[in-house]
């Protein structure tokens, strides 16, 4: 499985933020997208989930499920996670199982594996927000999809927790995985560079 941007170009709010990007990443590999605020590393990933449109190159992936498009077989993990502060984790998990689909692991599992199976049946709006991007977590191990796209996937987290999601992404790339991940602070797993610059 091979996902690769060629001359991609990207334009918010009438001006352009890059152009003429290219990036390659296959299975079993981390592509780690650095760069100073306001360059497109958030930009990049919505284009590759499907969330903002591409103003011209292109973006594709190669090996991967025939009958599914790029983004349905990518999670996208934003910088604000996606909770219902009224329902339980375990209600929230749920909620995403049955919302994206797709072979599903059982919740419990996935909530222990970040865990957080002690706050199953709290509501999720009394949880820390180190434990909201655990939530995340249990997420992408809930309904497992190929390319993770992970937007500054460390914030909020502790060292423990930090420690803990860069077991899982090594896990992820063993299985077979992929992630694409903006970041400013180091992973905690090996990964190749892309340098954002942004237009000038």
């Amino acid at each position: 499985m091979r996902l690769s941007g060629r001359s991609v170009k990207c334009i918010r709010g009438g001006r352009e933020v890059f152009s003429g990007l290219d990036f390659t990443a296959s299975t079993g590999e981390a592509l780690a997208v650095i760069g100073p605020n306001g360059s497109g590393k958030t930009s990049l990933l919505r284009q590759i989930a499907g969330l903002l449109a591409i103003q011209s190159g292109s973006i594709a992936l190669e090996g991967g499920h025939s009958e599914l498009t790029l983004p349905e077989q990518a999670h996208y993990l934003g910088h604000r996670d996606a909770l219902k502060p009224a329902l339980t984790v375990r209600e929230n998990l749920e909620f995403w199982r049955d919302f994206l689909g797709g072979d599903a692991s059982d919740g419990a599992e996935s909530l222990a594996a970040a865990g957080l199976d002690h706050t199953a049946e709290l509501p999720a709006v009394v949880l820390s927000a180190g434990q909201r991007r655990r939530l995340s977590m249990a997420r992408l191990l809930t309904v497992r999809r190929p390319i993770w796209l992970l937007d500054e996937p460390t914030s909020a987290l502790d060292s423990a927790g930090q420690a803990m999601f860069a077991a899982l992404m090594t896990d992820h790339l063993a299985r077979g995985g992929m992630i694409v991940a903006a970041t400013h602070a180091p992973l905690g797993i090996a990964a190749k560079e892309l340098r954002m610059v942004g237009a000038s």
